[in-house]
């Protein structure tokens, strides 16, 4: 039997890149998902569809939009009332916006802050109770190498992932004696949409080409020279919800081919 038959899966920000991969993850250990976040709604329809059928699970979607702790708690009495609540909790969703300083838009602050590190305040409030009440739970908090070490021009990101970080702390020490254990995986760079949108914005504050950001400042950061993959981060996640990692509690786990060992 699969090691997470019967349990449920929120993942956050899953319908592409990072998050789609642990959901597709998640499912094949035998999780029933919750898919959130924006898109193409027959895109999602059919990944949704097709996630079930492969898994023999069930696969819902919400499209609670992660800004908005209303549409947050909808979306915990849906997964109540339809899945029996969320046992295991990945939060993903995120939103990146690369600027000096003086030139970041307040409402980008708002929004990164907003999606990056309250969303996961909000989820976590909510799935608590019942991951106490069943003694178990799982919550992986997708962070960066932002949240251990900074770059320039990303004021809003790595503010909102070093206060992930600490808050992925404080969780574990709340849930330890309950069965529930919280975890920070910490990427470095992904080849995902939010990735490759920031190349031209990165060119553009740097006065680069955009094949210099990608050797020069993307993977310069990364001692093997590569992208990490969507697979690499699905995996370290799965293992995180499983028995074996039920120890690991509290902890930054760095997928970054080196980055923040220099």
């Amino acid at each position: 039997m699969a090691q997470l038959t019967g349990k449920t899966a929120l993942v956050t920000g899953s319908t592409s890149g990072i998050g789609m991969g642990i959901a597709k993850a998640l499912a094949a250990q035998g999780a029933n998902i919750i898919l959130n976040g924006f898109g193409d709604a027959a895109a999602i329809q059919t990944e949704r569809a097709q996630i079930a059928k492969d898994n023999g699970v069930d696969v819902l979607f919400d499209g609670a939009d992660m800004t908005k702790a209303d549409q947050i708690e909808a979306l915990f009495t849906n997964a109540q009332s339809k899945l029996g609540g969320v046992d295991i909790l990945v939060n993903n969703a995120g939103v990146q916006h690369v600027s000096p300083i003086e030139e970041f838009p307040p409402e980008k602050w708002d929004l990164i802050i907003g999606l990056n590190l309250t969303s996961a305040f909000h989820t976590t409030r909510l799935a608590f109770p019942g991951m106490k009440a069943k003694k178990w739970g799982r919550i992986v908090n997708i962070a960066s190498a932002h949240a251990l070490v900074a770059s320039p021009f990303k004021s809003a990101y790595v503010a909102a992932k070093h206060g992930l970080l600490g808050f992925t702390r404080t969780i574990a020490l709340e849930g330890a004696t309950s069965g529930i254990t919280c975890n920070a995986i910490c990427p470095g760079y992904v080849k995902t949409p939010l990735v490759e949108k920031q190349i031209p914005d990165t060119a553009k504050a740097r006065g680069m080409t955009e094949e210099q950001v990608i050797r020069d400042v993307i993977l310069a950061a990364q001692p093997t020279k590569q992208f990490v993959t969507v697979e690499q981060v699905a995996a370290l996640a799965t293992f995180l919800c499983s028995d074996a990692a039920a120890q690991i509690n509290g902890a930054p786990l760095s997928i970054d081919g080196g980055w923040v060992a220099e």
